[in-house]
C-alpha cells in the first residue's frame, strides 16, 4: 500500500510529465546532466527552459537529487509519522499540540493528501494548498497558497515566486480559529 506522501509524489511527478510533455527519466536525465550544482540554480533553470511552477520545478530537483524529506525518510526506513514526529521532537515537541489541532480542524474540509518533507508538511489536492511546520522552537508557521487574500498584521504577504503568498505564525493552539480557518479553506477551495 502506497503511503500519502508517496502518493503526492507520484501524481506530482504525473503532472510534471503532462505539463513538460517529457517523461520522467528524460526530466531526472536533464537535472542531473546539467552543468549546475545547486538546488536553487537547478530548480531556477526548470522554470525558465520548461515553464514549471515554483512547487514542480523543486519537487523534480529534490527527485532527481534524492534529496527531499520523503526519499531521506524512504531511504531510513521511517513512515510518514515517524518523519511528522521527528519534525516535532526536541525542542520543537511543545509546539505539536498547535500541528495536531490545525490538522483536526483541516480534515473538517474534505479530502487532500499530506506530504512530510524535512521540515514542513505539504497539503495538497490537485496542487499544494498549504504547508505547516515548526519555524522556531516557539511558533509553528503556515504557509497559505492563495492569490488574492487581504494581507493584514497576522496575515504576513512573502514575496513573489515563493510556494506560497502568505505566512501566519502560531504559538498556541487557541491561534487555530475561525480567521486562520477562513483563509485555508479559500486556499483549500481553489486547489482542488
Amino acid at each position: 500500500m502506497m503511503s500519502d506522501t508517496a502518493k503526492a509524489l507520484a501524481t506530482q511527478l504525473a503532472n510534471i510529465e503532462q505539463r513538460s510533455g517529457k517523461r520522467l527519466d528524460e526530466l531526472v536525465a536533464l537535472v542531473r546532466q546539467s552543468s549546475l550544482k545547486k538546488h536553487g540554480e537547478l530548480r531556477d533553470m526548470l522554470q525558465r527552459e520548461l515553464g514549471l511552477g515554483y512547487g514542480d520545478a523543486n519537487t523534480l530537483v529534490h527527485h532527481a537529487l534524492q534529496s527531499d524529506g520523503a526519499s531521506a525518510a524512504a531511504a531510513q526506513g521511517l513512515s510518514d509519522d515517524e518523519v511528522l514526529a521527528e519534525l516535532y521532537s526536541g525542542p520543537k515537541a511543545a509546539l505539536r499540540p498547535i500541528h495536531d489541532k490545525l490538522m483536526a480542524a483541516l480534515a473538517g474540509f474534505g479530502e487532500f493528501e499530506t506530504a512530510p518533507k524535512k521540515t514542513y508538511v505539504s497539503l495538497r489536492r490537485k496542487k499544494q494548498f498549504a504547508m505547516v511546520g515548526p519555524a522556531t522552537k516557539t511558533c509553528v508557521e503556515v504557509g497559505i497558497n492563495h492569490k488574492s487574500l487581504s494581507p493584514n498584521e497576522r496575515l504576513q504577504a512573502l514575496p513573489a515566486g515563493g510556494m506560497c503568498q502568505y505566512k501566519v505564525r502560531l504559538s498556541q493552539p487557541e491561534e487555530v480559529d475561525e480567521a486562520l480557518l477562513g483563509w485555508l479553506r479559500q486556499a483549500y477551495d481553489s486547489a482542488g
